[in-house]
C-alpha cells in the first residue's frame, strides 16, 4: 500500500523527479546513517577513542546488505529506525569492535546528520534546476523584450507591455527566491553529534573536539551547541521550498490563462501524449503548469507542520521530530517536480506574437485610454481628461465602435490633439519601450543570482 503519491509507482513520477525520490529513498537514508557512523568513528580514532581498525569496517557494510523489512518491523519496535540500524551493523562488525561503534552518539544524531547529507544532495539538484529554468527564462525575455502583448490587471486589460516583461516578472520572482539559497545551504548543512541531552557527556572533556572532527570528516560546519531541540534550519528550509514552489507557480497560473482558448497568447512545448483527454481528443491541457499549481497547493501544510515541530520540549522531542520525517522529504519531492515542469516551460513555452497583436486590438482601442487621457491632460487638466476618457470608452462598449473613431469625433478633443497626435497615442511602442529597461535590470539581476548559485556548488 502507498500512502504518499511521491512514493507511489503509478503517480510519483508525475510529481517529483527520479533524482530526488533516490536521495531520499530507504536505501540513500541507510548509505547516509552508514556514512555518519563511519565518520564519527574517524573522528573518535584519531583521539584515541576508537580502534583504529573501525573506519573501515563501517565503510565495508554496504547499504543494500541490510534488510529492510526487518529494519522497519524492528524500526516499528523501537519507535525510531537507529536502534534495529545500529544491532544490524553491529552484527557485521568483526568481533571485538562493537562496543566502540556508535560511541557517544545518539539516536537523533545520526538521523539528522544522515537527513543532512541527504539535504546537500538535494540542494545540489535544486540549484541545478534553478540554473536552468533562470537561464531558459532568461533567454525568453531577452527574446521576447519588444514582443508588444496586453498587461492584464484584475484578468482585465489594462495597458500595453512586452512579453519579455511579463516573462522577466516570472524570473524575478524565481531569482529572489534562488538567492538565498546559498546562505540556506550554509546555515542548514551542520553535523549533529551532541548525545543523549546534547553534552556528549559520556566523551567528558573531548565531547567538542570529537564533534568538530565528525563534523570536518562529513564537510559539514559543527554546531556550536546541540540542535536537537532547534528545529529553526529545517523549518526555514521547508519555508524555502514552499516559497521556492509559489514563486513557480506564480509563472504556472499565466501560463494557464495564456494557454486558454480565449487568450491563446502562449502554450506549454507539444510533447505527443501528453495533455490529452479520454474524452475530447482536440484537448492539449496545460499539465507543466498543472504539476506546479498542485505542489503549491499542497506545499503550505507541509511548511507548516516543519513550523509546528519548532514546539521541541525540553533536550529531546517526542513527536514533533518525528513529523519532521513525513513534512521535509515531501516538500523536496514536490519542489523536484515543480522544477523539473518549470524548466520545461521556460526553455519550451511557444509564445505567439500574432495572437498577442490580436488581442492588442481586442477592446477596440480601449487598453490605450490612459495614453490618451495623459496627451489630453496637459490641455484639459487630469480630472477633466479622465472623465472625457470615461465617457469616450462608454460610447464605445454602447456603440461597438473603435475609441479613436469616437475621439476623432469628439470636437473638444480635435481641438487640443491633432490627428497624428491622437494616432501616436494608439501606438504601444513608448510601453514596449519602458518595459524593455525593466526586461534588461532585471536580466542582470537574473545573471548575478546565476553566477553566485554556480559559485556556491563549485
Amino acid at each position: 500500500m502507498t500512502f504518499s503519491a511521491l512514493d507511489s509507482e503509478l503517480v510519483g513520477p508525475l510529481f517529483a523527479s527520479a533524482e530526488m525520490r533516490a536521495v531520499f529513498s530507504d536505501r540513500a537514508r541507510l548509505a547516509a546513517m552508514l556514512q555518519a557512523e563511519a565518520a564519527l568513528a574517524r573522528a573518535e580514532a584519531q583521539l584515541g577513542l576508537a580502534p583504529a581498525a573501525l573506519p573501515s569496517a563501517i565503510d565495508a557494510i554496504a547499504a543494500e546488505s541490510l534488510d529492510l523489512a526487518e529494519l522497519g518491523r524492528g524500526t516499528a519496535l523501537a519507535g525510531v529506525p537507529t536502534i534495529p540500524f545500529v544491532q544490524a551493523v553491529r552484527a557485521r562488525l568483526p568481533a571485538g569492535l562493537e562496543p566502540a561503534f556508535h560511541k557517544g552518539a545518539t539516536t537523533q544524531d545520526i538521523v539528522d546528520t544522515a537527513l543532512v547529507l541527504q539535504m546537500r544532495t538535494a540542494f545540489g539538484l535544486v540549484a541545478a534546476e534553478l540554473d536552468a529554468i533562470l537561464a531558459g527564462l532568461a533567454g525568453l525575455a531577452a527574446r521576447h523584450r519588444g514582443t508588444p502583448c496586453v498587461g492584464r490587471s484584475y484578468r482585465q486589460q489594462a495597458q500595453p507591455t512586452s512579453f519579455g516583461f511579463k516573462v522577466a516578472v516570472w524570473a524575478a520572482g524565481v531569482a529572489e527566491v534562488a538567492a538565498e539559497l546559498p546562505a540556506l545551504r550554509r546555515r542548514v548543512l551542520r553535523a549533529s553529534l551532541a548525545g543523549p541531552v546534547g553534552t556528549l557527556g559520556s566523551l567528558r572533556d573531548k565531547g567538542p573536539e570529537v564533534a568538530d572532527a565528525f563534523a570536518a570528516e562529513l564537510d559539514l560546519a559543527p554546531a556550536a551547541i546541540a540542535w536537537h531541540t532547534r528545529r529553526a534550519g529545517i523549518a526555514s528550509t521547508g519555508a524555502w521550498l514552499a516559497m521556492l514552489v509559489g514563486a513557480l507557480a506564480k509563472m504556472a497560473t499565466d501560463v494557464v490563462d495564456l494557454a486558454s482558448t480565449e487568450v491563446g497568447e502562449a502554450s506549454e512545448p507539444h510533447i505527443p501524449g501528453r495533455g490529452g483527454s479520454t474524452a475530447m481528443p482536440h484537448k492539449r491541457n496545460p499539465v507543466s503548469a498543472t504539476v506546479i499549481l498542485s505542489a503549491h497547493g499542497a506545499a503550505p501544510a507541509f511548511a507548516a507542520s516543519l513550523l509546528t515541530a519548532m514546539a521541541a520540549e525540553h533536550e529531546r522531542p517526542a513527536g514533533t521530530w518525528h513529523a519532521e520525517w513525513h513534512a521535509l522529504p515531501s516538500l523536496f519531492g514536490l519542489a523536484s517536480g515543480a522544477l523539473a515542469e518549470a524548466k520545461r516551460l521556460a526553455e519550451g513555452l511557444h509564445v505567439d506574437p500574432a495572437r498577442m497583436a490580436q488581442n492588442l486590438e481586442a477592446t477596440r482601442g480601449l487598453l490605450y485610454a490612459d495614453a490618451v487621457a495623459a496627451k489630453l491632460g496637459k490641455a484639459l487638466g487630469g480630472r477633466a481628461a479622465h472623465e472625457r476618457l470615461e465617457a469616450a470608452a462608454g460610447r464605445v462598449r454602447s456603440s461597438g465602435r473603435d475609441l479613436r473613431e469616437v475621439l476623432a469625433e469628439d470636437r473638444e478633443v480635435a481641438a487640443v490633439l491633432s490627428p497624428e497626435e491622437l494616432r501616436a497615442a494608439f501606438d504601444p511602442g513608448p510601453a514596449v519601450r519602458a518595459a524593455g529597461a525593466w526586461v534588461d535590470r532585471t536580466l542582470f539581476e537574473v545573471a548575478r543570482v546565476r553566477r553566485e548559485l554556480t559559485n556556491t556548488q563549485s
